[in-house]
């Protein structure tokens, strides 16, 4: 059985977003997955890296609760909506905080460039709009999800990664969310 990290990067409670992250957990654990869901909105710490790479900025306790669950993870899920063209902020700054005492304690030894610090992962990345996915796709040529892929996890170890996109979230019916959930709960299931 798999272990999972769940992160939810919306800013705020009851969404869409947590809905679809709770579906995963729901599917992972009945299929005996180990899962640890973690909602950036519940957590305390500073999103902001402060001192760049530069000097290094400790982990709050629950930052280190979630890189030390991400560490022995064998797969992440990422959920969090589409805003200004990426991510929120608020994800951003969790993946910056998270990365940078590893990366810190590689400069100036012979690992500085291999920044491979999560091999043997996968990942997921569920990702909400307010457009069409298709139009996102194409139009904007899915560039959030090209920035995590190939920048962030790829870079730091994490294959593979795929992902789930859902659009037009505003005017989509119930039964529809509850068909997304029902997906995402399958995906939880094949730890996917």
């Amino acid at each position: 059985m798999a272990k999972i990290a769940i992160i939810v990067g919306h800013p705020q409670n009851q969404t869409l977003c947590d809905g679809l992250a709770e579906a995963y957990e729901r599917g992972a654990k009945g299929a005996g997955h180990e899962v640890k869901l973690f909602a950036l909105s519940r957590l305390k710490f500073d999103p902001i890296l402060r001192g760049g790479y530069r000097e290094l900025q400790p982990l709050e306790p629950d930052l280190q609760a979630a890189y030390d669950w991400m560490a022995v993870s064998d797969h992440w899920v990422l959920v969090f909506p589409l805003w200004c063209g990426d991510m929120p902020a608020l994800l951003k700054g969790f993946i910056e905080r998270i990365l940078q005492p590893d990366l810190m304690r590689r400069r100036g030894t012979d690992q500085e460039m291999n920044w491979r610090i999560f091999p043997d992962k996968s990942a997921r990345v569920i990702m909400t709009m307010g457009m069409p996915t298709l139009f996102y796709r194409f139009w904007y040529g899915a560039s959030t999800i090209r920035l995590l892929k190939r920048n962030i996890l790829h870079f730091i170890g994490v294959r593979p990664v795929r992902h789930s996109l859902y659009g037009m979230v505003a005017e989509v019916s119930t039964d529809k969310r509850l068909a997304w959930l029902k997906v995402v709960e399958a995906l939880g299931t094949a730890a996917m």
